[in-house]
């Protein structure tokens, strides 16, 4: 975008949004370099005053000038539909509001689960989560090989005590047997009260599980189904108790956000998804109490006075004002005039048309574009095994081939490009901040094509006519005089990705491999097979991102996730197998957070895959937020729910 382009955007937002012309002007100048009209004021000397000495009387004391309250105005794409921890909520705009109001009461930050009003996250290792033997029989719910809730009955398979995989399943046969069930315990902080005063106690805990095993309250009855017991130990103490079968690798997660069960008590779950007192005006126990919705427009916040870190002097502000606006550009607009000091989107890619504009606000001091990558992998998939029909010559089947085009392929200059240098090159499938990422272990591979070049001519692919594009020599399985020629596959509907595809395209041609691009419209990319081309994998190389939440990717790679042979789904749509990796990938997949063996399998299955090379990393994708100069202590985190996951530690600069 040049100069012009950035003149007419900015002075468009600015204008639709009724800006003042000082910052309309002040913005143009700064990001144009356009100077202002020059206005001279002609200041005329007052004439001489002969000023007479009295005795001074007694001065009054001065009046103490009270502080201006500390207010941050927060412009959000979109409104909140309820404020009711179980209104079965999906909009971004109602968990950034949340996030003010609740603290936690589990945080996800930086890939990893940390306790806010919990003492600690129970775990394997200290004995508050424990896998227990248990008889079952016929006509108990358990949870069966597929993981579903069902009554057990002849026929139905399930597994056995020690089996945690398919291949140990087994069918019931009417006679007892044993399984498994988990239990955990969870410990609560015992300084944590309501907004009103009252304590927050492990009862309102169980009395937000009732709530949620309601049929009428919203949202995913995954967890509550299968649970069989939530109830309080004690004032502190809350137990969960899962049902024979259920061995859930998060189990740290099965604890039940709280209600005020003393305001609350007695009211239906019905009532409560209509009552004013849980939807607009909710009793919480973080930083801030609502002060005043008015539709449509704003939600106003004010300081929590029994807020349980209060004694840290939290939080820093004294409001927060959250503004409802329509879309991203608006949202620019309003920062840019003054009217708002942070801005949010309601996805990690609505300011991407913006960031050319951001970045150069950014440059010359008129707003700070707050970034953190977050857990969008982007990468290229290898065609290594296509489907049977798709008839080409085996480009990608020799590792050393892999081996090559990565380092042919300059993927810091992707990041800078695609991302302006805020994202980073991982060497596996997690970022390097991730906790299970194997670090120093994993083979990296830098920008080298001289090597890489070295790498294709062992292998057999060389340009001996020296027109520009490497030929088959000698190769087995491929006809000889079979130019190095691959089309790589992408979404039309993510131009980084493009943009990313073509620096790639340009790489690979100075290592002798023709690349042609080919964009596709999302749902035909990613249709089923047979038909479809990445699932039914009718592709050379395919660039698309994976998304992963606790579970690390690698079951993305695994034998028996390859679509074919009568099954059309799986995610291993490259082809790649390999027996050593299946084996590692299914005992980390296997292992239960907190283990020994959880951390060592998924560390082993990524040095695996940084030298087997099944896919390229290229980079992480961003989540992005954007505040005024005067905003500090606003930062992301890769993984938090919220772009204001510290609220509380929020500050403006005078």
């Amino acid at each position: 975008m040049n100069n012009q382009l950035t003149e007419e955007l900015l002075r468009r937002m600015l204008h639709q949004r009724r800006c003042v012309l000082a910052a309309f002007t002040a913005a143009v100048m700064l990001l144009t370099g356009c100077a202002p009209q020059i206005v001279t004021v002609t200041v005329t000397t007052p004439p001489e005053v002969v000023v007479v000495t009295a005795t001074p009387s007694p001065s009054p004391m001065p009046t103490p000038v009270p502080l201006e309250p500390k207010v941050l105005t927060v412009c959000l794409v979109g409104e909140p539909d309820t404020l009711y921890l179980y209104g079965g909520s999906r909009l971004a705009a109602t968990w950034h509001v949340m996030e003010s109001l609740y603290d936690g009461p589990i945080d996800h930050l930086n890939y990893a689960y940390q306790p806010v009003i919990l003492q600690k996250l129970p775990g394997i290792a200290d004995g508050d989560a424990v896998v227990r033997a248990v008889r079952v029989q016929e006509g108990d719910r358990v949870v069966d090989a597929a993981g579903e809730v069902v009554e057990l009955a002849e026929g139905v398979r399930v597994r056995p005590i020690g089996c945690y995989a398919e291949e140990c399943a087994v069918e019931f046969e009417g006679e007892p047997l044993v399984m498994e069930k988990m239990e955990v315990v969870f410990l609560l902080r015992e300084d944590v009260v309501w907004a009103d005063g009252e304590p927050l106690t492990a009862a309102d805990s169980a009395f937000a599980f009732q709530v949620a095993s309601d049929p009428i309250t919203p949202g995913s009855h995954y967890l509550v189904e299968r649970t069989t017991i939530y109830h309080a130990l004690g004032k502190w103490r809350v137990e969960w108790v899962g049902l024979p079968g259920f061995i859930d690798p998060t189990y740290f997660l099965t604890f039940f956000a709280p209600l005020p069960r003393h305001q609350l008590e007695g009211r239906s779950p019905a009532a409560l998804l209509e009552a004013d007192a849980t939807r607009r005006y909710p009793l919480g126990w973080g930083p801030f109490v609502v002060e005043e919705w008015v539709l449509g427009d704003h939600i106003t916040l004010s300081r929590n006075p029994h807020y349980f870190r209060a004694a840290e002097g939290l939080p820093y502000l004294d409001q927060v004002v959250f503004r409802f606006t329509s879309d991203a550009s608006e949202v620019v607009a309003r920062l840019l005039s003054g009217e708002c000091d942070v801005g949010i989107g309601t996805h990690d890619a609505d300011f991407e048309p913006f960031m050319l504009l951001l970045v150069r606000a950014e440059q010359h001091g008129l707003l700070k574009v707050i970034s953190a990558t977050n857990s969008g992998w982007e990468h290229i998939d290898f065609g290594i095994v296509p489907a049977s029909d798709y008839r080409r010559a085996d480009f990608f089947g020799d590792v050393r081939v892999r081996q090559a085009v990565i380092q042919c392929i300059d993927r810091q200059a992707i990041v800078d490009e695609v991302t302006y240098g805020r994202s980073v090159v991982p060497d596996s499938y997690l970022p390097p901040g991730h906790p299970l990422y194997a670090g120093d272990h994993l083979m990296h591979w830098g920008y080298d094509p001289a090597a890489g070049r070295a790498l294709l001519e062992e292998a057999g692919w060389l340009d001996e006519d020296e027109d520009g594009v490497r030929e088959a020599r000698r190769i087995q399985g491929i006809r000889t005089g079979t130019p190095f020629e691959v089309t790589l596959l992408m979404s039309s509907d993510s131009p980084a990705s493009q943009q990313a595809a073509r620096i790639v395209k340009a790489h690979l041609a100075d290592c002798g491999i023709r690349v042609n691009l080919e964009t596709q419209p999302s749902w035909e990319f990613f249709a089923g097979g047979p038909e479809g081309l990445f699932f039914g994998r009718r592709f050379d190389m395919a660039e698309t991102a994976w998304w992963f939440d606790v579970t690390p990717l690698c079951g993305h790679y695994v034998s028996s996730e390859i679509p074919g042979k009568g099954r059309w789904y799986g995610d291993n749509a490259t082809g790649y197998s390999n027996p050593d990796y299946d084996a590692t990938c299914q005992a980390a997949l296997q292992a239960l957070p907190g283990s020994p063996e959880y951390e060592e399998y998924h560390k082993q299955a990524q040095v695996i895959f940084s030298e087997e090379l099944p896919a390229i990393p290229l980079f992480m994708w961003l989540r992005i937020a954007v505040a005024r100069p005067n905003v500090l202590n606003f930062t992301l985190d890769s993984t938090a729910r919220s772009e204001l996951w510290n609220i509380e530690k929020i500050m403006l600069n005078p």
